[in-house]
């Protein structure tokens, strides 16, 4: 008996299979998520104010520090400042050929053998082979722009981890950029910024939600068949 069902089974497993990898595609570029949320600092515990006092516990002031992030939930300003450019060539040539020939005084026994009055000894081959092939990848990226983060950690060594993101809404679209990476403290500036390439295991995002992303961009039957998972 043919069982009719197998096909419709395979179709829908396939279709499934292509709505799966279409959902997780449409999730994977969105960053306002909570491990970039800002940190919140420590709170300070209540004390009773007394007037008159020079000294408040309620507040710190450090005489001699610079005001500058080193605890949970301090503000920075990281300068984005990237600049990369890869170029790579290739060239490849190769030839080869070869000859080889009998002459027409070639002969058996000391007579040569014609026919029609041609000696049928002498032969001639000849070979040859070129190969010429060359290649060339040029590519280069650029990213400027200021973003203010917060300390998220402070590790035993002084490091912070630092995260955060800012997101534009413009017209009919949202622009934003997420950032999270270590940074020391000694790389700070007195005014409180710090270069991005100062960033240690920086992970930088810049993108873009809305009509003028999603026209920009292939459908999700255009990526399937731009897929390793298309059948031909």
């Amino acid at each position: 008996m043919i069982n009719l069902f197998k096909p419709a089974r395979l179709l829908m497993a396939v279709s499934a299979a292509v709505l799966a990898s279409f959902l997780a595609g449409c999730v994977m570029l969105d960053p306002a998520v909570s491990e970039y949320t800002p940190v919140m600092p420590e709170e300070m515990p209540d004390s009773r104010v007394t007037n008159g006092s020079l000294f408040s516990s309620n507040h710190e002031i450090s005489l001699f520090e610079n005001a500058i992030a080193r605890r949970m939930g301090d503000v920075l300003t990281i300068h984005l400042v990237e600049s990369t450019t890869a170029s790579k060539k290739s060239s490849t040539t190769t030839s080869k050929a070869s000859n080889a020939s009998l002459g027409t005084g070639t002969t058996v026994l000391g007579a040569p053998i014609t026919v029609h009055g041609n000696n049928i000894l002498s032969a001639g081959m000849k070979d040859s082979t070129d190969f010429t092939g060359s290649g060339n990848s040029d590519q280069s990226n650029s990213l400027a722009g200021d973003v203010t983060v917060t300390v998220a950690k402070r590790y035993s060594n002084g490091n912070l981890l630092v995260r955060g993101q800012k997101w534009i809404t413009i017209n009919q679209g949202r622009e934003f950029v997420t950032i999270q990476g270590f940074v020391r403290q000694v790389d700070v500036q007195p005014d409180n910024t710090v270069d991005s390439t100062r960033v240690a295991d920086a992970s930088i995002s810049y993108g873009a939600k809305g009509v003028l992303a999603d026209a920009n961009a292939k459908g999700w039957l255009s990526r399937f068949f731009d897929s390793p998972l298309a059948p031909f």
